[in-house]
Order: structure tokens, then C-alpha cells, then sequence
């Protein structure tokens, strides 16, 4: 369905993004490697995403300064089992947000289907993996034109304006992401 490399401005990375459908879901696969300050990583990871954009599972593989871990999650209707263990302070979240790519914005730009100049605030599990923590936040997501996104973290008051192609993946993240090629 799509393929696309996202260069990453801040994290100093290369990811080689693949996305597929069929007639229930999307898989996501893409691969990441980069350095930043001072850790070299490799990423893989997978996620299943239903006809909503809204997560099932996800796998994510990580090779960092040559310490291998993982972070793998799987819904179970409103709960969170992440690494094997419950998680009620995930209930009911819908998106995950991964530190190093832009694709988990597509998440909830393509869920809220949200018209112009509106906005929502989502609540959802963030997973810094250059530092293997994952943590509940809050974002909101304003549409401020057909291709453009005010995106907003609510704990630490960050703020960019995404740029995102027809299919609602980022083309355009100031500062942070850039995409350099698509197939």
C-alpha cells in the first residue's frame, strides 16, 4: 500500500516505513537505525492496526549501544497487556506513540477524522524506547488546514505543526521528521 523513508532530524535516524492493508486491518513493518548523543540504535517494529486506526498490537525490537530489548502489547477490549503484564493505567487507550517515528500521529489523525479548526485530546502510551520506559500521557490534535496538524503534548507543553500527505502520514514534522522518499 505505501512504502516511505522518514529521515530523522533530532534523533539523527533513517526509518524504512511499510505500510499494508486488507480487508480488516493495517500492518505496519519498519525498520530504524540512527544515533543519538550518545547511543547507537537499531529499531524494528511491528504494529496491527484495525479498519479505525486504533491499535491491537504492537512489537517493538530494539538493539541499542548492543543491548537487545523488547516491548511487545496486545489489547484485550479496553485492556493493555504490555511485556506479559496488565496495565490498568492504559485502560480504554486507543494509540500508542513511539519516541522515534512520525507514524504514530497517523494514529489519531486518521481516527478523530477531525474537521478544520477542531480539536480533541486523546489520552495515549507513550514508549521511549531510546530509554526502554513506557508512561500514560495526554495530546491533543488540532486540524488547522486540510494537510496540516497542531499536534500538543500536554505534560510538557511541546508543540509542532505535522504536515501529513492524502493517506494522513506525516510529511513533515519541524525539526523532528522529514519524509525523503516514498514508493
Amino acid at each position: 500500500m505505501k512504502t516511505m523513508i522518514w529521515q530523522g532530524i533530532y534523533y539523527q535516524s533513517l526509518e524504512y516505513f511499510n505500510l499494508q492493508s486488507d480487508d480488516e486491518t493495517y500492518t505496519v513493518e519498519s525498520k530504524i537505525i540512527g544515533c543519538h548523543e550518545d547511543k547507537m540504535y537499531a529499531v524494528n517494529y511491528r504494529i496491527l492496526i484495525d479498519k479505525n486506526w486504533v491499535v491491537q498490537n504492537f512489537l517493538i525490537e530494539s538493539e541499542i549501544n548492543k543491548i537487545k530489548r523488547t516491548f511487545s502489547g496486545k489489547r484485550d477490549q479496553d485492556q493493555w497487556e504490555i511485556n506479559n503484564d496488565l496495565h490498568p493505567e492504559f485502560n480504554s487507550f486507543k494509540f500508542i506513540d513511539i519516541s522515534l517515528t512520525p507514524f504514530t500521529n497517523t494514529l489519531p489523525i486518521n481516527n478523530l477524522k477531525l474537521s478544520e479548526k477542531s480539536s480533541q485530546k486523546i489520552d495515549v502510551i507513550y514508549i521511549d524506547v531510546l530509554n526502554h520506559h513506557i508512561k500514560p500521557v495526554q495530546q491533543q490534535y488540532t486540524r488547522t488546514s486540510i494537510d496540516k496538524y497542531l499536534y500538543e503534548n500536554i505534560e510538557n507543553d511541546f508543540k509542532a505543526e505535522i504536515t501529513v500527505d492524502a493517506k494522513g502520514l506525516v510529511i513533515s514534522y519541524p525539526k523532528l521528521f522529514e519524509k525523503i522518499a516514498e514508493l
